[in-house]
């Protein structure tokens, strides 16, 4: 099977995490989100990625073109303006045949999550991912109407008040190639943006099978805090904790789970960890502390500065 990845958002709200780089290439632990995002499709046997992306992002291409571990093959086609999820999709559709899976870059589920998506079969027509959410956030999202695990409707952030449920739809899908042939009849959102939940909604209209399955959590990384909850979560999860051994030196302290990478200066006297994510290229201060927090490359953090709880770009 082939996977659409999302992945041509500015990420606005990940300032100043996405000053310099693309949502999709915002590091989580050493790794891209974007690959995070992609990884339990290939633990179910998916190889062929289509990734829509933005004109300026050459670091993504760069990086699964040259350094991704994953065994996968990767084609990139570029969404020139954004205009929806489904726009992204229509620029997709001309290197996808037979059913296809489609996730965001920025939204995370489990390899068993995906799992159950795929297991649904070759019978319906589009397969989404759910989650029960608090009332509040149904706004966020696309919210549906189920009659068992069948979806009678699909409507994209609506009011609470008008909402159908307080079960949402997740940006992961398996399609099949009709849903593609409603592309092109697509009418723009108030938001002036073709979406995916429009193109499922016609399907339902149509009479074809829309089914849902359940997601026990996801976690979505919109912003700087969502960012070090997720790394919080990696750390708490065993993740290997990695530093030069010569570095634990000139009164240095460090204070495991850590991930220091490369080229990474580190002050004499300073104290780092735990839960701290150092990316290459960034400079901690001598005498400086810091806990519980991420410094990206050109981040600095001064002499004798202490930063708890932060993300530093």
């Amino acid at each position: 099977m082939q996977a659409v990845i999302l992945a041509a958002g500015m990420g606005t709200r990940l300032q100043p995490v996405t000053a310099n780089r693309s949502k999709a290439m915002v590091p989580v632990l050493g790794r891209p989100l974007v690959e995070r995002a992609l990884k339990p499709f290939v633990e179910n046997g998916v190889g062929d990625f289509v990734f829509v992306i933005s004109p300026d992002d050459t670091e993504i291409t760069r990086y699964f073109t040259e350094r991704t571990s994953l065994d996968i093959t990767a084609r990139f086609v570029i969404q020139e303006e954004r205009l929806g999820t489904a726009h992204a999709l229509g620029i997709a559709a001309p290197f996808l045949s037979g059913r296809f899976a489609v996730s965001a870059c920025d939204s995370l589920v489990d390899e068993a999550h995906v799992r159950a998506l795929l297991a649904e079969g070759d019978g319906p027509d589009a397969v989404l991912s759910l989650l029960d959410v608090e009332p509040e956030l149904v706004s966020r999202s696309a919210a549906v109407s189920l009659d068992g695990h069948t979806v009678r409707r699909i409507v994209e952030k609506p009011p609470r008040e008008d909402a159908p449920s307080c079960t949402v739809s997740l940006p992961h899908y398996i399609f099949s190639p009709r849903l593609l042939d409603l592309l092109p009849r697509l009418e723009a959102s108030p938001r002036g943006e073709y979406e995916i939940p429009d193109a499922i909604q016609e399907l339902i209209d149509a009479g074809r099978q829309v089914v849902g399955v359940h997601a026990e959590e996801r976690l979505q990384v919109s912003s700087p805090q969502d960012l070090l909850k997720l790394t919080r979560k990696m750390f708490s999860e065993g993740l290997e904790t990695k530093i030069d051994p010569a570095r634990d030196d000139h009164g240095r302290t460090v204070v495991e789970p850590i991930l220091v990478e490369r080229d990474v200066v580190l002050g004499d006297g300073c104290e780092v960890g735990p839960e701290v994510f150092l990316e290459s290229g960034c400079h901690i201060g001598r005498g400086a502390v810091v806990r519980r927090s991420i410094v990206l490359r050109g981040g600095r953090v001064n002499d004798g500065q202490t930063i708890e709880d932060q993300v530093v770009a």
